[in-house]
């Protein structure tokens, strides 16, 4: 079984990887690098794709390789049995990344290694044989899947060579342990007679010189690690940051050096960069190359980089200043990306296909959304539609904001508590609205970043969480013109409850915005209306040039003809969730509906919504990384348009070759499979299968006409000049209550972070 599995995902990686196109086909311009050789960066993968398989395993090692850039190497961290098989697995303890501890629960041990006291399962305290036939591999980061445990044998180091990867790099940790024990990586190594093996580190001086004739004659590169600059070398008894300050001694027995990435770009306790460090020049004036470890798609990292890993490794190798000469990672696919596809991407490069990079709330994943800095920034990164989510006053004026509701996306709590009430036709949970507020009263208050994931501890930007300020609509059209942005779209909301209820005509504010501003007069910027209501849609009817894009909330699985049909008549494109276009189970894509292709025969265009690039939002079949789900939608989907966050990353993609399917070249960024990363776990550890999304009903389609406009200025005359009371009392110590609560739950996040 356990060979059917491992067979299975060599047949299903294999069909997915990235092209391969030969050398003389590809007429890329060369790059010029500035690492030590002029070469491009070498992408090592730390076990193979580690971030979603157990290290080393088959899977793991076969995926790297089908899913990276020609060129990959792989790299085992070597681990030694008590009768001297070498073995690939990150650490000298079995504990952490195989089943060991269960298997034999008292044999727990402590040794000293490198002068510190370590508990666990050692792996010197086994033969192969017992491991091979009883140990299986676990993934040892808790974030990642863990579907795939218990189901995969320890590889040997032979097992990896035999895979012929097209590099080999062994890492060897804890020679002075092993000598110790009576094991010798070096005649380990001369076994092997280094065949195959085309790089050798190890964070000991002493290993590395008893090696030296031996790799010297086999061609074999030999890199010096450094440990955090604290630790200490076990040959010389010096700290590694006193062996930094002589690198040019490093040289006479080794031809580069491999890093912890912060050795190279700190980052403060607040997690932004500090200026970059001299290393890797001084590095490359000793003569050396310099590798830099610690990359992985789901690990928080610097501010700087919004979350998109892509980002990080074009901080190491394309910042116009230096270049590492190779990047260890724990997920290959996105580093081959980040080199082969972004690097050198400069100036506005033509983007290749028709998909529109169309903003939510701005670059709101960078700024608090809506505001003149997340609108600023989301025209710097190319954006080809910024979003306005029309909201209104008490005294009528018209104002982009995410929501109606200000306690999520301003400080109005702070100020405003007492102004809470219940709008069930809004909104199900209490609220401070912007239409029992005025306009002043608006501006009193700063705007805040939205954090979609605070449950989780994510936060977003800390330095830019109140900067900024509001835009009014007729403020948003004239950025938009004078910025020459190809396209606004414009969200309508809660028009019936604002005409009826509050006497606010927002559809009449938004017309009377856009004519004045002349855009309903012209054809050189689009201009797209958007709402969850037909009827909202429909009053925009007499103004052809405008793209009518119907909002639909809810998840489907299924467009049949009514319901296109009835969209029709209102709409000329749709807004869905990601999850009416691939399914999605404990992070898992499980399934692909075929809405995209039932909209475009009723030539309905479709955009998809929200994406983000936070990697707890992002599918373990887009390996964590935004840049593969973004392909997904645009390369595997269809959509016409993506609604995301952070505009920048998706404007990168589709500036890329790479992101053209129909270009011979060496690599391609590819879309994932739906349910190919599932299949290859054991049908028992699967997520069980959801019940499928329900069709869209035509008649979730049609809304009642909207209501006139109520006349309620004499109420509202009166009511402004005394405080706006709670419908009742109840509800307002309820409201009250539940905000007081939810600002202590705040505080409490703050303090904490």
């Amino acid at each position: 079984m356990l060979r059917f599995i491992i067979l299975l995902s060599f047949f299903i990686h294999s069909c997915v990887g990235a092209p391969r196109a030969p050398a003389a086909a590809a007429a890329v311009p060369a790059k010029k690098w500035l690492t030590l050789n002029g070469l491009e960066p070498a992408v090592v993968a730390r076990g193979g794709f580690s971030g979603l398989f157990p290290e080393s395993s088959a899977p793991a090692n076969d995926m790297a390789v089908s899913t990276s850039s020609p060129g990959l190497t792989m790299l085992c961290n070597l681990q030694m049995t008590k009768d001297g098989v070498g073995l690939c697995l990150s650490d000298i303890r079995l504990d952490n990344a195989t089943t060991i501890s269960t298997l034999f629960a008292k044999a727990q041990k402590t040794y000293k290694v490198n002068g510190q006291d370590l508990k666990g399962w050692f792996v010197i305290d086994y033969d192969a044989e017992t491991i091979f036939s009883n140990v299986s591999l676990i993934q040892n980061i808790f974030s990642r899947p863990s579907i795939f445990d218990g189901q995969m044998p320890v590889s040997a180091v032979e097992d990896v060579l035999g895979t012929k990867p097209p590099k080999f790099w062994l890492s060897v940790q804890y020679d002075a342990f092993y000598m110790e024990h009576k094991l010798s990586a070096a005649e380990y190594l001369r076994s092997l007679q280094f065949r195959g093996i085309n790089v050798i580190s190890s964070p000991e001086i002493g290993f590395l010189k008893s090696i030296g004739m031996d790799a010297g004659r086999a061609k074999t590169k030999l890199i010096f690690e450094f440990k955090e600059p604290e630790a200490i070398e076990p040959t010389t008894n010096k700290k590694y940051s006193e062996l930094q300050q002589n690198l040019a001694a490093i040289k006479a027995f080794a031809s580069g050096v491999l890093v912890p990435k912060d050795y190279i770009w700190p980052v403060d306790t607040a997690k932004y960069l500090k200026p970059a460090t001299t290393f890797v020049a001084d590095a490359h004036k000793a003569g050396l190359e310099v590798y830099a470890s610690g990359f992985a798609n789901d690990m928080r990292t610097s501010f700087n980089y919004s979350f998109d890993p892509s980002a990080e490794y074009l901080q190491f190798v394309d910042n116009g200043q230096f270049s590492v000469d190779g990047i260890i990672t724990d997920f290959p696919p996105t580093a081959s990306q980040a080199i082969s596809c972004f690097s050198h991407q400069k100036g506005n490069l033509p983007k290749i296909g028709n998909a529109l990079v169309i903003t939510h709330n701005g670059a709101s994943g960078d700024y608090p959304g809506c505001t003149d800095l997340a609108y600023e920034k989301a025209v710097s990164d190319g954006a080809d539609v910024i979003d306005c989510s029309v909201q209104m006053s008490k005294d009528g004026i018209a104002f982009c904001h995410d929501s109606a509701d200000l306690t999520a996306s301003t400080t109005a709590m702070t100020t405003f508590m007492s102004r809470a009430t219940s709008v069930p036709e809004v909104q199900p949970t209490n609220g401070i609205f912007s239409f029992d507020l005025t306009w002043a009263e608006i501006q009193s208050v700063k705007p805040q970043i939205g954090n979609p994931f605070t449950s989780t501890g994510f936060v977003r930007n800390p330095a830019n969480k109140n900067v900024g300020k509001f835009t009014t609509l007729t403020e948003f059209l004239e950025f938009s013109k004078a910025k020459k942005v190809p396209g606004v779209m414009i969200n309508i909301e809660n028009a019936a409850y604002l005409a009826s209820k509050k006497g606010l005509g927002v559809v009449d504010a938004v017309k009377s915005a856009l004519a004045n501003s002349t855009l309903d007069k012209q054809s050189t910027q689009r201009v797209l209306i958007q709402s969850d209501d037909s009827s909202v849609l429909a009053s925009f009817e007499a103004v052809p040039p405008y793209t009518r894009v119907l909002s639909i909330d809810k998840e489907i699985g299924d467009a049949p003809k009514p319901s296109i049909d009835e969209i029709k008549k209102h709409a000329d494109a749709v807004n869905l969730k990601r999850t009416s276009l691939f399914t999605v189970s404990q992070s898992f894509v499980t399934g692909k509906t075929n809405v995209v292709e039932e909209m475009h025969k009723g030539n309905i265009s479709v955009y998809v919504s929200v994406l983000r690039n936070e990697y707890i939002s992002v599918a373990f079949d887009y390996f964590s990384d935004p840049t593969v789900e973004l392909a997904t939608f645009i390369a595997g989907s269809g959509v016409d348009g993506v609604i995301t966050e952070f505009p920048a990353t998706a404007t990168r993609y589709l500036r890329s070759p790479c992101s053209d399917l129909n270009k011979d070249q060496p690599y391609a960024i590819l879309p994932a499979e739906a349910g190919a990363l599932l299949a290859v776990a054991d049908k028992e550890a699967q997520p069980p299968a959801g019940a499928p999304n329900p069709p869209l009903d035509a008649k979730d389609v049609i809304d009642p006409p909207l209501p006139p406009v109520a006349k309620l200025e004499a109420s509202n005359e009166a009511e402004g000049s005394k405080p706006h009371p709670p419908p009742s009392g109840t509800v307002a110590i309820a409201a009250n209550l539940g905000l007081s609560l939810l600002a202590m739950l705040a505080l409490g996040v703050l303090c904490v972070a």
